[in-house]
């Protein structure tokens, strides 16, 4: 009996040790060299604060300059919900409705704009269902996007014709079907009604409120200089860094669907606002009913308004999530309001592998939370 407890306790004891050494470095760097990735970021969010973000890697494939802490990684389509966010903005000031329709927001394009199209509302192109659909043919309307020139708001003015002018394919709110354009559209909407560009109705209503001095609009970093971390493309075994520059990301034009870039503590503070929102705090940016519009899964496809809905019994029930890549980058964010917590992980390349490496990062800090390793490792 007195060797068992002996070895109860010596178990006990080297579980103790064992939690006393785990880290989110060491755990980033562990899965950074496991999957072969040149870079790797997280932070987590435990009560509505930042209990522990980090960096482990390089900025650039064959350069010893390591990222640190403080930066930048493009967010891909995690700024879908931000731009949900913006156009949440102009529905609480009464300059648009989650009901408003292309066809009352852009009536003085009306003749370029199919009559098919005109009905469909700001909610549809948030949730996905405006029948709009990704389309990688040849003269598609991302394809389309790259020719554009002149003023942003005139190449967004400029996008809504492109894609209204034909008939829908698909009948719109009949089906979920994934498209930036639409939120290029929503952004549009944003436009029209805000007097501005999106990119800077997103730094004066949502990145300035919420003290994201960090956050802007493609690939992080100046040309000729490792000063942030570069993107990424495989080239056999190895990764080759791209140099920040027009072809380092989608087309400009699509900022509202996916080229936001911020640090992991200013990501950290959006995913925080949302967190709150979703728990019903009072005294945000934007109402609690406005929240509820955008994490709601109106539609039953497990998607709201820039998140994904899916229930997991670790979060306690629903958890808001999205990921987000321009193929040369990779992010993911889970959130579980019912739990007030939230973990978030970037790296500077994607591909066969990436998503499967951020997905067991993310699960890994999930249960080194449950074990209260960030309660153990704060100061």
């Amino acid at each position: 009996m007195r060797k068992a407890i002996v070895t109860f306790a010596l178990a006990l004891l080297g579980a103790s040790a064992g939690a006393q050494d785990w880290s989110l470095r060491a755990e980033l760097e562990s899965r950074r060299e496991r999957a072969g990735l040149p870079a790797l970021g997280a932070a987590v969010i435990i009560g509505g604060e930042l209990a522990g973000a980090d960096a482990v890697g390089v900025r650039a494939a064959g350069s010893a300059v390591g990222v640190t802490r403080d930066d930048l990684w493009h967010l891909g389509s995690c700024t879908k919900a931000m731009t949900a966010t913006l156009c949440a903005t102009f529905v609480e000031e009464g300059l648009l409705r989650w009901d408003s329709t292309v066809g009352e927001v852009f009536a003085d394009q009306a003749g370029s704009i199919h009559a098919g199209w005109r009905g469909v509302t700001l909610a549809q192109l948030l949730r996905h269902r405006s029948g709009m659909a990704e389309d990688r043919r040849p003269n598609s309307l991302h394809a389309q996007m790259w020719a554009l020139r002149g003023p942003m708001t005139d190449r967004r003015r400029r996008v809504v014709e492109l894609a209204f002018a034909g008939e829908p394919e698909v009948e719109p709110g009949s089906a979920m079907h994934y498209s930036n354009g639409g939120y290029v559209i929503a952004g549009a909407m944003c436009e029209r009604v805000g007097g501005k560009a999106w990119e800077d109705l997103m730094r004066e209503r949502v990145f300035g409120p919420l003290g994201m001095e960090s956050a802007g609009f493609g690939p992080p970093g100046t040309p000729g200089r490792v000063d942030q971390p570069r993107a990424h493309r495989r080239a056999g075994d190895a990764w080759t860094a791209v140099e920040p520059g027009v072809r380092a990301d989608n087309p400009a034009v699509l900022g509202p669907a996916g080229t936001a870039h911020a640090s992991l503590a200013d990501w950290a503070k959006f995913v925080a606002l949302h967190l709150a929102g979703a728990r019903g705090v009072e005294g945000l940016l934007l109402r609690p009913e406005s929240f509820a519009a955008m994490h709601e899964d109106a539609d039953g496809q497990a998607y709201a308004m820039g998140w994904g809905t899916p229930a997991r019994d670790w979060a306690g029930g629903t958890a808001i999530s999205h990921s987000g890549s321009n193929t040369m980058w990779y992010c993911v964010v889970w959130a579980a309001p019912e739990r007030d917590f939230a973990v978030l992980v970037a790296t500077n390349c994607a591909g066969d592998g990436v998503a499967k490496a951020c997905d067991e990062t993310v699960w890994a800090l999930i249960q080194a939370w449950r074990r209260g390793e960030f309660e153990r490792a704060a100061p």
